[in-house]
């Protein structure tokens, strides 16, 4: 059932998911061709927030800060496997790989290399504060508007 709180947590999930996709096409080479991968990314942001963090609220602001975590971590995950799982079916294209299990394990392989792009400081912290506020943000459309 749709909730003030889902689509807060929703909104602000997708924006996060946005930006920091904005700020992780900064480090890459000129030369990447990215595509969809932000919007891509703020789809999945959005649906994160509805399901995990959306559900979650009205627990109490203690509670909010561990839902934005949750939320936040989920939507790191699906958008690196996501993005993992293109690039694989992008290099099965051009027959790069020998089999099914050997493409299949080529996707963890890339969501660890994707993974490596978020380990910086600007990429952290963004994703930090944008946890709590999601979850802070959230909580409070729980309580304003039941």
């Amino acid at each position: 059932m749709p909730t003030a709180a889902k689509l807060v947590a929703a909104v602000f999930l997708a924006a996060l998911a946005y930006g920091v996709s904005e700020l992780i096409k900064t480090q890459m080479p000129a030369s990447t061709a990215f595509g969809v991968f932000s919007q891509v990314n703020a789809v999945i942001g959005f649906v994160c927030g509805w399901a995990i963090v959306g559900n979650r609220a009205g627990r109490g602001m203690s509670a909010a800060v561990s839902n934005g975590f949750t939320g936040t971590v989920a939507m790191v995950f699906w958008c690196l496997f996501a993005q993992a799982v293109y690039e694989m079916v992008q290099e099965s294209m051009k027959h790069r790989y020998d089999g099914v299990v050997e493409a299949f394990a080529a996707i963890f392989e890339l969501c660890i290399k994707l993974g490596e792009n978020l380990v910086n400081g600007p990429v952290l912290l963004s994703l930090l504060i944008g946890a709590i506020v999601t979850g802070w943000v959230s909580e409070i459309a729980s309580r304003h508007w039941r």
